[in-house]
């Protein structure tokens, strides 16, 4: 390739890449529809497949969800792997600690194998209990509306057993709060 050649590859190359960057920052956004669906306010068909099921907890026991009958449960799916999901799990423990006293129990719900699992519990301090689902984990939590079966992805569950709210991603723990007090 002459120099000629290339200064003009090289000139068209810029100009195609001017065009896109000026298309891609006057384009307008498309419109992305929710990343959850919603959930009828008072839905109770998922709560009671949650409630029907028995999981490993970090320590290997075989612990069943119906326990948590009658509670306000908040429902954390999580992974080790996923930083929003640790970040936000020392604020979840205070959320825990301060609304105890209002019949809430968060539990966690970990979407990886067992020993990953325990592993990372081992290592952290985690004031309310974690369970260990595999990725069948990620099934029930689209049964709760998470459509893309992203993490982290929680549930707010009444006494009542009735689906309250629901949050994708890292928590806004103001909002939840907010949540939390109208229970």
């Amino acid at each position: 390739m002459t120099k000629k050649n290339w200064i003009a590859c090289a000139i068209v190359a810029l100009m195609f890449g001017g065009m896109g960057a000026y298309v891609g920052m006057h384009k307008e956004k498309e419109k992305v529809g929710p990343l959850t669906t919603t959930i009828a306010p008072g839905a109770t068909g998922p709560v009671n497949e949650l409630y029907a099921l028995s999981l490993p907890d970090a320590a290997g026991a075989t612990q069943a969800l119906s326990q948590w009958k009658g509670k306000n449960v908040l429902v954390n799916f999580w992974a080790p792997w996923c930083p929003p999901c640790v970040e936000e799990m020392p604020e979840l423990s205070e959320v825990q600690g301060h609304y105890a006293a209002k019949n809430l129990q968060v539990i966690g719900i970990g979407i990886d194998s067992a020993s990953n699992i325990a592993t990372f519990a081992s290592k952290f301090k985690i004031a309310y209990p974690v369970y260990v689902s595999g990725m069948s984990g990620t099934d029930l939590s689209r049964h709760f509306g998470n459509a893309t079966g992203g993490l982290p992805f929680t549930v707010l569950i009444g006494a009542d057993g009735e689906v309250k709210k629901t949050y994708l991603g890292r928590l806004k723990f103001d909002q939840l709060r907010a949540d939390l007090d109208k229970l």
